[in-house]
């Protein structure tokens, strides 16, 4: 659970919050709407009877200007009329069927006091159904439809109303002044009956929805979480980090890759120090022997990587396959050849072939090796997987010329990788050997095919090119769970080193591809 961290939660919830604001917001935009909904609305409430005002002076609710019949009539006294809209506001028809009342009511309307009272507050003395838009909604007030007159409330029938469908009521009312509540109350199958409210010209629609502002400040503010979350002042080291000092040695092929890994990791992982020493497989090996072997206990903090296994005599160092490696035959530009044979560059190593003359017939050039030294994991990979024996003696000790008369070669062994390219670069009719990515965009040298197969790191497993090899790391004995030696094991086979072994050319063996080739040994 070492996830189980603060800022993990809090970013986890964020996350959260935002994805069921989403949810909300489409629940509210598609569901709400899509309920039956009936909706009504008091679009005039004003007296029309004497006991209002007689003058446009008189301010306060109801007050009127009143000429004609509705200044005469004494029937007219405490009268008002109210005009009523109810329609279908929801995403849904309604039916006869939907109005749940029981009985032939479907909706009741009704004129309370001010206060809230007991009295009988306004009374309806007439009524007059209308709708311009749906005429055919009038045939459900038919003859049987007579609503009781002297009441303070109406009882309508079940109209069915189609989206966006209404009609309207115009009551004539006494026994009360205007501005009192008018309420409509009825229940719906899967619906509701409320109070809506409609946009006048004057109104101006806002530029956003209510939700649409809701969910967006709500993202907004998940987002700056989780930003102040990320790009915070420390960022915290990775899940096992351990502090110390390691030294790394062994191939110096392999070696770019060790230094690239071990800057990176001292910079996820403050307090560690790793160093890169290589001086060859076979020498790392025996380094890491040597102070395991002082060691009373434990292991020491020191890791050696191969070219293939170690040689035999080792029996406390474990091993742990890391990648797959590339090999590639480099000569001199001088030469024009770009592939040779199996057969060739046996040849050419037993010193059988010695002028490239006699593959290129034009040409009048010695062969030089450049060839590294015993302790080189690239040498021993290129002796057991293309000449299939050891190299010859060397013979040379500046690379151009022999000192053993008996030699049937020219060859020299330098310390290197790195010497080895420059050497070739050098030396026309040079050849020699080194890892893919070492091998790319140095000047002066080329690569070479084998058997018309050239290195490529997407046919692996594919390709038979022969100059391959396993790069293994080893440690004394198993070291610490928590120790400097296992964490950087661990980061260089499954962390961030993965990137950084494929950067160089190299198929990690803990990728599906890798696995299977580098558990084929």
């Amino acid at each position: 659970m070492d996830w189980l961290t603060a800022e993990n939660i809090i970013a986890v919830v964020t996350a959260l919050v935002g994805v069921l604001v989403s949810i909300a917001a489409i629940w509210v935009q598609w569901w709400v709407p899509r309920r039956r909904r009936i909706g009504y609305r008091v679009q005039l409430d004003t007296s029309i009877g004497a006991g209002a005002a007689a003058s446009s002076a008189m301010t306060g609710p109801g007050a009127t200007v009143r000429r004609g019949y509705f200044d005469t009539n004494q029937d007219l006294t405490d009268a008002t009329i109210v005009l009523l809209r109810i329609e279908n506001d929801g995403g849904l028809a309604i039916g006869g069927d939907d109005y749940t009342d029981g009985g032939t009511t479907g909706l009741t309307v009704r004129f309370a006091h001010r206060d809230g009272g007991t009295g009988p507050g306004r009374q309806m003395k007439a009524i007059v159904v209308t709708a311009p838009d749906h005429p055919g909604l009038l045939t459900h007030f038919d003859a049987a439809w007579q609503p009781t007159m002297g009441v303070g409330s109406i009882r309508l029938p079940k109209v069915p109303l189609n989206r966006g469908a209404h009609y309207k009521l115009l009551v004539l009312l006494t026994g009360g002044p205007t501005g009192t509540p008018v309420t409509v109350e009825g229940t719906l199958d899967d619906g509701v009956v409320h109070v809506n409210h409609s946009t006048t010209p004057d109104d101006k629609a806002p530029l956003f929805s209510r939700v649409a502002r809701t969910v967006t400040l709500t993202l907004t503010l998940c987002m700056i979480a989780l930003a102040v979350i990320i790009v915070r002042e420390q960022t915290p080291p990775p899940i096992g980090c351990a502090k110390g000092s390691l030294t790394v040695t062994g191939s110096t092929a392999f070696a770019p890759v060790v230094r690239d890994l071990a800057k990176k990791y001292e910079k996820d992982c403050e307090g560690a120090t790793v160093s890169v020493e290589a001086h060859g497989s076979t020498s790392g090996i025996r380094r890491l022997a040597d102070e395991g072997a002082k060691k009373a206990k434990g292991s020491p903090a020191v890791v050696a990587l191969s070219d293939g296994r170690k040689p035999g005599g080792f029996p406390e160092l474990r091993e742990s396959m890391v990648a797959v490696s590339l090999y590639t035959l480099v000569l001199n530009d001088d030469v024009p050849v770009d592939n040779l044979t199996l057969d060739q560059i046996r040849r050419i190593y037993r010193g059988e072939i010695k002028n490239w003359g006699e593959l290129v017939p034009s040409m009048d050039l010695p062969i030089l090796l450049v060839s590294r030294d015993a302790n080189s994991g690239t040498r021993e990979v290129f002796q057991r997987r293309v000449l299939g024996r050891n190299e010859p003696a060397n013979s040379s000790l500046d690379c151009r010329t022999s000192n053993d008369p008996e030699s049937p070669v020219i060859r020299c062994e330098l310390d290197s990788t790195e010497q080895v390219l420059s050497t070739v670069a050098k030396l026309p009719g040079a050849i020699g050997y080194t890892e893919v990515r070492e091998g790319t965009g140095l000047k002066g040298l080329h690569r070479v095919a084998v058997d018309g197969r050239r290195p490529v790191l997407d046919e692996l497993g594919e390709s038979s090119y022969p100059y391959r090899e396993i790069e293994y790391a080893y440690t004394w004995r198993e070291p610490g769970a928590d120790s400097l030696t296992a964490s950087f094991l661990t980061y260089l086979r499954w962390g961030s080193g993965q990137d950084i072994i494929r950067a160089h050319g190299h198929l990690p063996c803990s990728t599906p591809k890798g696995l299977k080739i580098c558990g084929e040994g």
